[in-house]
């Protein structure tokens, strides 16, 4: 395939029809959860986008590739980078979510996240021209880290370590909520002491509440194949832990009408907290344009492919199933911060956008053929404004679907609810 197609989007009467896709992607979540999910999405074109990965599945299936696969993250856009605590303490920042990874040719991520600035940059206040310079930094990172990593020996490229974060303010930001938010955080955010004294989950609006009855059974019996997943040295620190509630939350956007549970459990005492999330998994939107092995456990499927993607990642990661549904399981909150868009303004999109361009690039070299992708990419100038092409046309593409979206919901069509 040519350098040039790579900036060419889907022609509009070829795809198919947002609603559609949407009902489809839809088939198997809780109902009664579903306008929550629609109300977030329809706060704006970013925020319809990030719920949307179906529809951006299909766009860029309905493409020529270049056959160069890696290990997906499926979902990259600004706002799926964030720090977090590692196993040894440090706090680093790199990709959070992995719901739709899978084996998949490299410049569908680099195509997700290209688009994610466009409308990311909009809705922060950049005009047209700051988002196009923002896209052509990002993908001429890429470029330039794919290069480098690609001739260096692999164990070094695979720990490769990005020195430009501690020089980016949006993200000195998220190192800052990182070292705040702690686990005694969550307990007086998520928690209330019962009349003995205990810890519980208190209900919060429609975004939490407590799981009890037959629900917290049937979760608790995942929690025996759960740690059939953990190494020993991971299963000797659970042990340390005992169970005191079960809540469900609702969180982000594109999981929301899935079931999300979190376990609150205490160490050395009532002050020492531990949140577990156990986010049920679906097949990722990826799988039904591609060519591969059926996957056994879709929680498995999230965890393995970040450990191919990522140097490191969080202590308890595991998978487990619950009343014939794949679940993922993780730290909820230890140490964890986002980006706001907010923090956009200025200089802050094109420097998140250089160590976006650095994460995918690092994830790419260790999980696929970095020496193929720089021998595809040549010198970077054709790729460099092909992807940016295809973000600036594929970002308008996205908000016309986001506004047969919020007619669809002016006209009663689709019910949206916080």
């Amino acid at each position: 395939m040519s350098r040039g197609k790579l900036g060419e989007v889907p022609p509009t009467k070829r795809r198919p029809g947002v609603l559609q896709t949407l009902e489809q992607a839809a088939a198997g979540r809780l109902e009664n959860l579903l306008p929550v999910k629609y109300a977030r999405m329809s706060a704006s074109a970013f925020a319809f986008f990030r719920g949307t990965v179906s529809i951006m599945a299909a766009d860029l299936a309905a493409q020529p590739h270049t056959g160069c696969a890696v290990q997906l993250c499926g979902d990259a856009h600004l706002q799926n980078m964030g720090s977090f605590e590692t196993p040894d303490g440090r706090i680093v920042f790199d990709i959070n979510d992995f719901d739709e990874t899978i084996p998949g040719p490299w410049e569908w991520d680099v195509k997700r996240m290209a688009a994610s600035i466009a409308l990311g940059g909009t809705e922060s206040g950049h005009n047209a021209g700051a988002c196009r310079q923002a896209i052509e930094a990002f993908t001429q990172t890429y470029v330039t880290e794919i290069e480098e990593l690609a001739d260096q020996p692999i164990l070094v490229a695979a720990r490769h370590v990005i020195h430009r974060l501690s020089k980016t303010e949006v993200v000195s930001a998220a190192f800052q909520q990182a070292q705040r938010a702690t686990p005694l955080d969550l307990l007086r955010k998520y928690c209330e002491q019962t009349a003995r004294g205990r810890y519980a989950f208190k209900r919060i609006d429609n975004t939490l509440w407590r799981v009890t009855g037959s629900e917290r059974r049937s979760v608790l019996s995942g929690i025996g194949p759960y740690l059939q997943t953990l190494a020993p040295d991971r299963l000797h620190l659970f042990a340390f832990f005992q169970l005191r509630d079960v809540g469900f939350k609702i969180v982000g956007t594109g999981s929301v009408g899935l079931r999300d549970y979190i376990l609150l459990m205490v160490g050395n005492g009532p002050r020492d907290p531990l949140f577990l999330q156990i986010k049920q998994e679906v097949a990722s939107a990826y799988s039904r344009y591609l060519k591969h092995k059926p996957f056994p456990h879709q929680g498995q499927r999230v965890a393995e492919g970040q450990r191919n993607i990522q140097p490191v990642s969080d202590l308890l990661l595991g998978w487990t199933q619950i009343g014939g549904h794949q679940f993922l399981v993780r730290q909820l909150n230890d140490h964890k911060g986002g980006i706001d868009i907010e923090n956009l303004r200025g200089t802050g999109l094109k420097s998140l956008a250089g160590v976006a361009g650095e994460l995918l690039a690092r994830g790419h070299a260790r999980s696929g053929d970095a020496l193929a992708i720089k021998g595809y990419i040549g010198t970077g100038d054709k790729v460099v404004a092909a992807i940016t092409r295809y973000a600036m046309d594929y970002a308008e593409m996205a908000d016309k679907d986001y506004q047969v979206f919020k007619k669809a919901i002016e006209r009663g069509d689709i019910k949206a609810a916080a």
